[in-house]
């Protein structure tokens, strides 16, 4: 009988070939790369699961990786009473998260011509006292405005009254800062991070554009990105959606503790927004639909002074621009910020050149919302 071996020769070859073949070290398959992201996204869920239980106040996590959501979670409840679950869509106050959506009203009335960052205090505030009148819009964005501090400025308040009834607010925090007779040091001296700065400069966006702060940046920024759910919060005046109530670990338990006597002011810390809206602003800020990339290099600029560089109260050092912090970490380029209030822990950490971002948003005082979007960072910028 005979044999054609010549197809029979043309596979053996063949599979000689794929055996050799699969003996060569072959990059990750999608399904390994996906694995990956899957095992680090188990960690970071590990670790918050740790942290927080069921039916106690929690946090809302977010990792963006070249603008698409690698991690997205939430955990604990937005209050006590309802055990309502947070998740993307809970809003938190982001205390002084809030000052990068406060600059980039600023920057947006720059870009109109309504308004320069050498524009002086005094132009805006003819009746601002001496000290303050040199004062430039860049300086109060950049913190080296020397403005006193208008927490330590607040007269004593009754303990026993509800603290809704002794909140102050931004134009209090104005009249508080004309009655005063000196600046911390000369504008543009030294740098010192200032709220009240912030507050003037939401302010100073009412008064150059004609329209209630909230509303400024709701028509010129919260609703062009479709950050449908984020707004200025003005007790009476709005409602906040999905919202998270602050609250504070004590000896006997948990105890709500969502408003302090600097709860009210706007400029400097009165946004509260979600993980779903943060991701509209990240994705703006990436392929920069409201301000250009020229426009933006202002704000991402690290201020210098005289006195040296910059240095934070417990000695850190301080890189600022306007509205973002910006020292590297482990060698990556980042912009950054946190929020700290009364009940509540935020942190947004940028890496723009390996296109991560990633979020933390916490409804309880104990969570050190910075430290742990670090740790996340981390974990997502090893290597694939």
């Amino acid at each position: 009988m005979y044999y054609d071996l010549s197809g029979m020769k043309t596979w053996m070859s063949w599979a000689a070939g794929m055996c050799a073949l699969l003996m060569i070290p072959q990059p990750p398959t999608a399904m390994n790369r996906t694995m990956a992201k899957d095992a680090r996204g188990s960690q970071v869920d590990a670790w918050f699961s740790g942290l927080v239980a069921a039916r106690e106040p929690g946090a809302a996590v977010l990792v963006l990786k070249n603008g698409g959501v690698a991690f997205e979670r939430g955990y604990g409840v937005t209050e006590l009473r309802t055990l309502r679950r947070i998740d993307a869509r809970t809003s938190f106050r982001l205390a002084s998260f809030t000052k990068q959506f406060t600059a980039a009203a600023i920057m947006l009335l720059v870009r109109d011509g309504k308004l320069r960052y050498e524009t002086r205090l005094g132009d805006i505030f003819p009746d601002f006292p001496a000290y303050g009148q040199p004062i430039t819009i860049r300086q109060l964005l950049n913190h080296t405005s020397g403005l006193p501090d208008y927490e330590e400025l607040m007269p004593p308040t009754d303990a026993g009254a509800p603290v809704e009834t002794i909140q102050i607010r931004d134009r209090d925090v104005l009249e508080l800062l004309k009655r005063q007779a000196a600046a911390k040091f000369a504008p543009g001296a030294q740098w010192a991070y200032s709220n009240s700065g912030y507050v003037v400069l939401g302010l100073v966006v009412e008064k150059i554009s004609g329209r209630p702060f909230g509303r400024f940046l709701h028509d010129r920024i919260f609703a062009p990105l479709k950050m449908d759910r984020t707004l200025a919060y003005e007790r009476g005046r709005n409602e906040v959606p999905d919202r998270a109530y602050g609250h504070s670990r004590e000896p006997d338990g948990w105890r709500q503790t969502d408003q302090s006597p600097t709860s009210a002011t706007l400029g400097d810390g009165g946004v509260y927004s979600s993980l779903a809206d943060l991701a509209k602003w990240d994705g703006a800020l990436r392929r920069h639909l409201l301000l250009s990339e020229a426009e933006m290099r202002p704000a991402l600029t690290p201020v210098r002074v005289p006195a040296g560089p910059p240095v934070e109260a417990d000695g850190t050092a301080a890189a600022y621009g306007f509205g973002w912090f910006l020292n590297p970490w482990e060698g990556h380029d980042r912009m950054w910020h946190t929020g700290e209030t009364r009940g509540f822990r935020t942190a947004i950490e940028r890496f723009p050149k390996d296109g991560l971002t990633v979020i933390v948003l916490s409804n309880r005082g104990d969570l050190d919302a910075g430290a742990l979007a670090l740790k996340i960072a981390g974990v997502y910028l090893e290597r694939e």
